[in-house]
């Protein structure tokens, strides 16, 4: 994106973002995530379960 003149400020800090708590059923890793189609990041595998979502 071109822009001319002053750059619009973006506080990232206000953005409420649906972060949540997985945990894999495969390889019992837990880990946080956003999306729809979350993936366990150790074994790839999507048989997860959600433990916690927090805002």
């Amino acid at each position: 994106m071109c822009m001319v003149g002053d750059v619009p400020e973006l506080n990232i800090e206000n953005i409420e973002m649906d972060l949540k708590e997985y945990v894999c059923l495969d390889c019992e890793n837990k880990f946080k995530g956003l999306g729809k189609s979350v993936i366990c990041p150790a074994c790839k595998s999507s048989n997860i379960e959600i433990v916690s979502a927090e805002k």
